[in-house]
């Protein structure tokens, strides 16, 4: 699968009393909200570079976009409104790959005492101790 750079895909914008719906009629379980129209496009670009990144991941067909010229017919009633969102994959991808996760470890109690008088963040050390390990200094230098 080829994986683009940037995507530009419709959303529909559903107007409530409670808050504004988003959903992608061509991204089936990408749906998100907001209170305000800022708020609702921040999430949508969000919820799209998200389930985006997903469907990358697990090798999924990303369907071509409904185009532009179509979007007239998407909106269903007076409350809706067909928006088209863009996404630049780089830099969220690059953000996915840098997030932190959460591994448990085990070591004995008596280094973890010494650690704690020591104000030891066990994070940044497991870190550093993977890197020399593995022989890689950032992200970037993996092949």
């Amino acid at each position: 699968m080829l994986k683009k750079d940037r995507y530009v895909f419709p959303a529909i914008f559903d107007y409530a009393d409670d808050g504004i719906s988003v959903e992608f009629p061509d991204l089936p379980g990408a749906i998100t909200c907001g209170d305000t129209d800022s708020e609702a496009l921040r999430m949508a670009k969000e919820c799209l570079a998200l389930h985006l990144y997903g469907m990358e991941r697990d090798n999924d067909d990303i369907p071509e976009p409904t185009p532009a010229k179509k979007l007239r017919n998407i909106a269903n009633n007076p409350n809706q409104v067909a928006v088209l969102i863009e996404v630049w994959m780089p830099p969220f991808r690059d953000e996915m790959a840098n997030r932190a996760v959460k591994k448990t470890l085990t070591i004995p109690k008596w280094l973890d005492d010494i650690a704690a008088e020591n104000n030891v963040n066990y994070s940044h050390v497991l870190q550093d101790a993977l890197k020399t390990h593995l022989g890689v200094s950032d992200r970037k230098n993996i092949k």
